[in-house]
């Protein structure tokens, strides 16, 4: 299971939110970059970024940021938020951007998503957020009728390179992962997922490590920025 640490991006800041909302934002670093070579230097192998402002805005908006990351880290990182068409898809990845993620067009114009995932294999994800079970789009400003499993089993056979669940209730509220509906969207799909929301300690990346489901890796921001997990440690668990 693969450790992606969460470098979420604010008016070009390191920050993280509860619950995804934006005037509960907490700047942990005004550096991203650094903070970001300091996630890699400890051994991590992949980056999770998001551009919060442009989740909102529908378009790129914090692309310096993300810039001065990619030029000054040597893993692959994987970037949601503000990514709603193919030029946009071609320019992150022309940037050196391993993967993007899919949020929010993937509900309102799922051809896109397979369009993507057909033009560049391998390279495009779906974020699929969820409160209580229903997708949340814009943000996670924007709720909709569309269930998290339905949506999930719609890209089975698009050719997608993983699926990112997040539980936006339990997202920065250090509250640990939703274990159960992780496991179970991964039992229902093919498709490799990615846990996120709420990984708050070593017990929770044991637990969805041992959760009876293949899931691919985890996503942990706010307990790295606090120490409630040890970088290090949590590898060595992971790869063990």
């Amino acid at each position: 299971m693969i450790l992606y640490p969460a470098i979420d991006l604010k008016d070009g800041q390191a920050v993280r939110l509860l619950r995804g909302e934006m005037d509960k934002a907490t700047v942990f670093n005004d550096d991203p970059a650094a903070q970001a070579r300091a996630f890699v230097e400890a051994g991590c192998e992949w980056l999770h970024l998001v551009d919060l402002n442009g989740a909102f805005a529908g378009e790129p908006v914090n692309a310096a940021a993300v810039e001065a990351i990619l030029a000054q880290c040597d893993v692959p990182a994987q970037l949601g938020g503000g990514i709603r068409d193919m030029a946009t898809i071609e320019a992150w990845l022309d940037k050196g951007l391993a993967r993007v993620i899919l949020g929010t067009v993937a509900v309102e114009n799922p051809d896109l998503v397979r369009e993507a995932a057909r033009a560049f294999p391998g390279q495009v994800a779906v974020g699929i957020d969820a409160r209580g079970g229903m997708v949340a789009t814009k943000g996670w400003a924007e709720e909709t009728n569309v269930d998290a499993t339905d949506l999930a089993r719609s890209f089975e056979d698009a050719g997608v390179a993983a699926i990112i669940y997040t539980d936006i209730n339990r997202d920065g509220a250090m509250q640990g992962p939703n274990v159960e509906a992780t496991a179970a969207l991964a039992r229902t799909v093919s498709i490799p997922v990615i846990a996120s929301g709420g990984v708050s300690s070593i017990a929770d990346l044991i637990a969805l490590r041992d959760c009876g489901a293949a899931l691919d890796g985890a996503i942990s921001g706010r307990a790295l920025y606090d120490g409630a997990i040890d970088l290090k440690e949590a590898l060595k668990v992971l790869k063990g």
